[in-house]
């Protein structure tokens, strides 16, 4: 067994306990549905739609349905939540609204984009290795849970305060993030799309004012539902409050920005043109360009 392999068996029930924390935080005080927290069932159903998909995935060594099942997984789980709370109100179907018209955006245009380019070069070094390939899957049902947990926990908590400020404000930052995210996304399609543009890397538009825009929108929808979340939380559910904290580390430590610059660093660095963008742009948080 190579390191690699590993390092996947002993990380599966490291994610596993970080799972059964979160689904007993944010059980707390919540919703019961046959004896069991309807939190806690949430979370379980996030990990067995991952172990679903990843049985066909890993027999056609394929990672084509990888994102659209994330999408999947993300408005099954909300539509749950609501569904089987007995007691869901309007912040409730805010949450779910909002999340469902985040995930099927990004589902679909993440699902276009593997369809076009054939293959995900994330994916080429573990699809052959079951372990490291279950871990891949299942790792997406702790990203899925964890960045849902406020939302979540709010859906399925006994407590049920009417709409407020928080609930402005947060769909208000929600907004702003959400149309971050959309506005970048766009911007480098139609920049990728341009046959002029070919093997150049991206600097106009919002990647101007920052080399990750779409993260940065990402992080900010992810404050604004837990802005939203929030009044309806109490003890121990306050620490679903982690999932934008979750989703920044994630995207600014593990698996999004490190990536990504790394990649860029092998294919532009040590050209001035993109040398220079790196000095003049922010990593993450958007700054308007210098004009010097």
């Amino acid at each position: 067994m190579n390191n690699p392999d590993r390092r996947a068996i002993i990380a599966l029930p490291i994610v596993l306990l970080a799972a059964v924390a979160l689904a007993f935080a944010g059980s707390q005080g919540g919703a019961i549905v046959l004896g069991v927290p309807l939190f806690a069932l949430c979370i379980a159903l996030a990990f067995v739609i991952q172990w679903i998909a990843f049985i066909p995935a890993f027999i056609n060594q394929t990672e084509r349905f990888y994102d659209l099942t994330g999408t999947i997984t993300y408005i099954s789980v909300t539509t749950a939540a609501v569904a089987l709370s007995s007691n869901a109100d309007a912040r409730s179907y805010l949450l779910w609204v909002i999340v469902a018209l985040w995930t099927i955006r990004l589902g679909t245009f993440l699902f276009r984009r593997i369809q076009a380019a054939g293959s995900d070069r994330r994916f080429d070094d573990i699809k052959p290795s079951f372990a490291q390939y279950l871990l891949t899957w299942t790792l997406q049902g702790l990203w899925v849970s964890f960045s849902l947990a406020a939302a979540l926990a709010a859906i399925t908590s006994e407590e049920k305060p009417g709409l407020d400020l928080f609930a402005v404000a947060g769909l208000l930052v929600w907004s702003l993030g959400f149309g971050i995210e959309v506005i970048a996304d766009w911007q480098k399609s139609r920049f990728r799309a341009a046959p002029e543009n070919a093997g150049r890397f991206i600097t106009v538009g919002l990647w101007s004012w920052s080399r990750h825009p779409n993260y940065f929108g990402e992080i900010v929808l992810w404050i604004g539902v837990a802005i939203i979340a929030f009044p309806a939380l109490k003890g121990w559910q306050l620490l679903t409050l982690i999932s934008p904290v979750f989703v920044t580390i994630l995207l600014t430590r593990i698996s999004g920005v490190p990536m990504l610059e790394a990649r860029a660093d092998n294919k532009w660095g040590g050209q001035p043109e993109y040398e220079a963008y790196k000095a003049k742009t922010p990593v993450l948080i958007p700054r308007p360009p210098s004009t010097s």
